[in-house]
């Protein structure tokens, strides 16, 4: 199963407000989407993931 499924729907979109603005930044515009956000936030893994939905929230990158 995966992590991600666990997250709530806020702390989803948070992650993935995160993913897409910081590590998806310089991608091509076609290939950000919420399904490669998924893929890149399966692979850092849900410790790393906490500290991200922390850190976005707390520097005004994901909304509270």
């Amino acid at each position: 199963m995966s992590f991600i499924n666990t997250l709530s729907p806020k702390e989803r979109t948070a992650l993935r407000m995160v993913v897409k603005s910081v590590h998806m930044r310089h991608y091509p515009k076609d290939f950000v989407t919420n399904r490669e956000a998924d893929k890149l936030i399966e692979a850092i893994g849900p410790e790393t993931a906490a500290r991200m939905i922390k850190v976005g929230m707390d520097h005004g990158i994901a909304d509270r």
